[in-house]
């Protein structure tokens, strides 16, 4: 007989309204390349070569080094394929859209009493993180079904049928499992009164003989937004220092729409099926620090490095969902709508969020390096960055009750335990023409996964071409992007979970423009 505790820990998602997961903190600090066209370009490497307005949100000593003032728009598309292999089976998706690559404006000054120090002042503004992705998957299971999830948290309750129902200590899926008998009771001779899954009632005694058409369709939009306000400085052109107050906003939605059939076109065996559509959306802000400085030991060279405190959220979620079941013989059709179990509202839930820590050591080498820009003739730059994924953490916004508490500190145990801290690398470099730049880079994002068997990883593949002349820039890059992930589109404890194994492949192209004064 089929038996199931919730994945994660204990009550994991039996908070009062819907719960916070772990993979809600992964989406909010797994970032990818963003910035200028040129620093983009350069794989994202503009740790010590500075000089860049992306330098507001990777070492923002690299602002330092500006002793004129310049106005930078970055506009840019991006396309995607989203290629899903899922218990055999595969699917695509594909997901386009406009992005923003970091805007603003710098202000560079020199110290009128003293010739060998400088300031510089920036306001600007990134999309540190793109949301607006699809993702389908589907394939045949005769190993697991999502109502397992809902029939253990229920079981593990220690409630009734009639108390789970009406308990703020039970998820909503989980009670509109209960309201649709999707998740009742069995009484089976040599069984005796169990909760279970009602697509699993007449499959108990032969765990093989259940077969489902499983189907996973997901689609995010939104993004974090950041703005960025960073002093910096520099001396004797050798030491150039800075900080910055990140101030992102959020903007989360994701709408889903998972199901499972009965493939085994059994008429009478009680089930059909059951279809979940959810829609999430999580809004708020936050508020970090970054801070930097950027050494030059010989004229030639560049050595920098940086760190990034953990991003404070305060997020404000709303959930809303309907599960429509269709039980044959059993109970018929039947369709509850999560308000119908809030007193006609619509779930909302307040809470705090810190994101990693980020630590970043970078090096360049500038060809010709002389205090006239113009006459340099290239650079190679290097960055090696380090994220504790593993460090997020929930807080409750509110007055906490025990179980509160207990919720929190499960869901921040089981971050702890599955991401893990990991090297993200990022080399490029630049060829100078006179006016005209021909720029290459290469980005590398290790797995935030603890399970080596869950692949995380991400490369990118960039290059582009700039052009500068009498205060006027103009900048284009293409970066080829090559991803891995994976989607759990439920989690079981008592044995494997099933996932899918996606592979994202297309690419960003962003221009940038700007004009120095």
């Amino acid at each position: 007989m089929r038996k199931s505790i919730l994945v994660l820990s204990a009550g994991l998602l039996s908070l009062s309204t819907f719960a916070q997961v772990p993979e809600d903190a992964l989406r909010m600090s797994l970032f990818t390349p963003n910035g200028t066209a040129r620093s983009q370009a350069i794989g994202g490497a503009i740790g010590a070569l500075g000089g860049d307005i992306s330098s507001n949100f990777v070492n923002p000593a690299g602002i330092g080094l500006f002793k004129t003032s310049e106005i930078v728009f970055s506009p840019g598309f991006k396309f995607i394929t989203n290629d899903a292999g899922f218990r055999g089976s595969s699917s695509a998706e594909k997901s386009n859209g406009f992005v923003l690559g970091t805007s603003g404006l710098v202000m560079g000054m020199s110290d009128g009493m003293n010739r060998n120090r400088n300031t510089a002042f920036s306001l600007a503004v990134n999309r540190t993180a793109d949301f607006n992705n699809k993702i389908l998957y589907r394939g045949q299971n005769n190993f697991s079904s999502y109502s397992e999830a809902y029939a253990s948290e229920i079981a593990e309750s220690g409630l009734t049928l009639d108390e789970a129902l009406n308990s703020n200590s039970i998820s909503f899926p989980a009670r509109m499992g209960l309201y649709t008998y999707l998740v009742d009771t069995l009484t089976s001779p040599g069984f005796g009164t169990e909760v279970v899954a009602t697509p699993l009632r007449y499959a108990f005694q032969n765990d093989t003989a259940f077969m489902l058409n499983q189907e996973n369709y997901i689609e995010t939009s939104g993004g974090i937004t950041e703005l960025a306000i960073t002093f910096a400085g520099g001396t004797r052109d050798k030491i150039y220092y800075g900080g910055s107050l990140g101030l992102p906003i959020v903007n989360f939605e994701k709408n889903s729409v998972l199901s499972e059939t009965d493939a085994s076109n059994n008429s009478n065996n009680d089930f059909q099926e059951a279809i979940l559509r959810e829609r999430f959306t999580s809004k708020g802000f936050g508020l970090n620090l970054k801070a930097g400085i950027i050494y030059k030991p010989v004229e030639k060279l560049r050595l920098g490095f940086a760190f990034h405190t953990p991003t404070i959220y305060a997020l404000k979620d709303t959930y809303d969902g309907t599960l429509e079941t269709d039980l044959e013989g059993y109970n018929g059709i039947s369709t509850v709508n999560v308000k119908e179990l809030n007193d006609g509202f619509l779930p909302e839930y307040e809470y705090d969020l810190s994101s990693p820590w980020r630590f970043i050591a970078s090096g360049a080498y500038v060809i010709n390096e002389v205090a006239d820009v113009r006459k340099q003739k290239g650079f190679i730059s290097a960055d090696i960055e380090y994220v504790t994924y593993g460090s997020s953490r929930f807080r409750n916004a509110e007055e906490s009750t025990i179980e509160d508490e207990a919720f929190f500190t499960a869901v921040n145990g089981v971050v702890k335990d599955i991401y893990k801290g990991t090297i993200n690398a990022k080399v490029g470099g630049e060829l100078k023409f006179n006016t005209i730049m021909a720029r290459a880079g290469f980005s590398y994002y290790g797995s935030p996964y603890a399970d080596s068997e869950l692949d995380g990883k991400r490369m990118f593949v960039s290059g582009g071409l700039g052009y500068r002349n009498k205060g006027f820039f103009i900048d284009l890059t293409y970066v080829h992007r090559i991803t891995n992930d994976v989607n759990f589109p439920y989690r079981l404890s008592d044995k494997a979970n099933t996932f899918a194994d996606l592979r994202g492949t297309g690419g960003n192209v962003i221009g940038t423009v700007g004009i120095k004064f």
